[in-house]
């Protein structure tokens, strides 16, 4: 599994760079691609076990909301989520009188993936259109990618401590502890490199880098621990298989998501 995950990271590294250097239409088709897979993953976990959340629904809700943060920012999601709640709320009321046994717990299903997918994961989006966005991006995601491997390799060699023994047996606190040091670090390294691209007025500088990929990499896991607590719930190891040795791709964008959040928020704080 590892040799596959190494094989498939390095095949997709330089088509990622590719997509985010790119900023316009490939990137948001990329992004609108990613999150839409994963909402539709998110959907079937709960099929699982029997619910009947709206998949079209969620990925039409993920696909529409990333668009509008590309085109229109912050200031068009109140108006589609308002819509896209009373769609929800219209399909699940029609599926009930079609026999469906537990619209209510569906609905809540359908509303938070399209919440959680669609208006956290468009901060990819939104991190990508700040200014010297392209740099602040190529620090956040590879210090997840990075401290994420720091911390399966010490803790697979040296953890003894389990961090959360119901969600993710195999994390410890050792190796998470070492995740937070690589992604320090490697955002601060990273951002060397970075900042000669970006210019000498950059904020993109080693000790920006070194606090976001510090802040990053303490709060991301909790994006792969709670995608796990749903997985745990109904009894699967994967969202998906999209792509071999690395699950689905809700698997894969666990934490992205939240460094896409926190990258965008450390970016416009330390961009001042």
């Amino acid at each position: 599994m590892l040799r596959d995950r190494v094989a498939v990271s390095l095949l997709l590294l330089p088509v990622i760079l590719w997509v985010v250097a790119d900023g316009q239409w490939l990137f948001l088709a990329a992004v609108a691609l990613v999150l839409g897979l994963a909402a539709a993953e998110w959907g079937m976990l709960f099929q699982h076990v029997g619910l009947r959340p709206s998949v079209p629904v969620m990925v039409a809700g993920v696909v529409i909301m990333t668009g509008a943060r590309f085109f229109l920012g912050f200031g068009a999601v109140p108006p589609i989520l308002a819509a896209l709640c009373l769609i929800a709320m219209t399909w699940h009321l029609v599926d009930y009188e079609r026999g469906a046994e537990h619209s209510g717990t569906d609905l809540g299903i359908t509303l938070s993936g399209t919440l959680y997918l669609g208006w956290i994961g468009a901060y990819l989006v939104s991190l990508r259109r700040l200014p010297d966005g392209e740099w602040w991006m190529l620090v956040a995601l590879p210090s997840v990618w990075l401290a994420d491997s720091a911390a399966y390799f010490i803790g697979r060699e040296f953890g003894r401590h389990k961090l959360c023994p119901r969600l993710s047996p195999k994390k410890t606190w050792e190796g998470y502890l070492a995740g937070v040091i690589a992604g320090a670090v490697s955002g601060a390294a990273l951002a060397v490199v970075w900042h000669i691209g970006a210019g000498p007025a950059s904020p993109v500088n080693p000790v920006n880098g070194l606090i976001a990929g510090a802040v990053i990499s303490t709060l991301a896991p909790l994006g792969d621990v709670g995608i796990s607590m749903i997985k745990r719930e109904v009894g699967l190891k994967d969202s998906g298989n999209l792509l071999p040795g690395h699950g689905g791709a809700l698997d894969r964008i666990d934490s992205w998501l939240w460094a896409g959040v926190l990258g965008y928020y450390l970016a416009v704080l330390l961009g001042g």
